[in-house]
């Protein structure tokens, strides 16, 4: 069974940043992708960032290009989401999300999920 612990939320104003992390229990950790997703209140959850087991591969919504950056640090059991330059449309609780297949993370669909932190970004 594997557990993920998602924080680093808080309130920060627009321009400011945050580091997220997603803390995941389990010696499996090193081979499971890991994606960011984030939902805002009346919107359906969207995919933020994943980044493959290795660390050797990312993928970004367009919306967060430029200004994310999702890494890994295996030998922690932990994925970070570095935000920087945040909006005040990146408001969500963010929610990291784990499975063995790549394929199922861009989507959304894999295994794991943990309980999500909030992120507001004044205006």
């Amino acid at each position: 069974q594997v557990q993920l612990v998602e924080s680093g939320g808080g309130l920060v104003p627009a321009g400011g940043s945050l580091r997220l992390s997603c803390a995941a229990s389990g010696r499996t950790f090193s081979t499971y992708a890991m994606g960011w997703f984030r939902q805002a209140p009346g919107r359906e959850r969207e995919f933020v960032a994943a980044i493959s087991w290795s660390g050797g591969r990312t993928a970004y919504a367009d919306s967060v290009k430029g200004r994310f950056t999702i890494s890994r640090d295996n030998a922690k059991n932990t994925v970070y989401l570095q935000m920087n330059s945040l909006k005040p449309e990146d408001t969500a609780v963010y929610y990291c999300n784990a499975d063995a297949l790549e394929s199922r993370v861009v989507v959304g669909r894999g295994d794991y999920w943990g309980q999500g932190t909030q992120v507001t970004v004044s205006s």
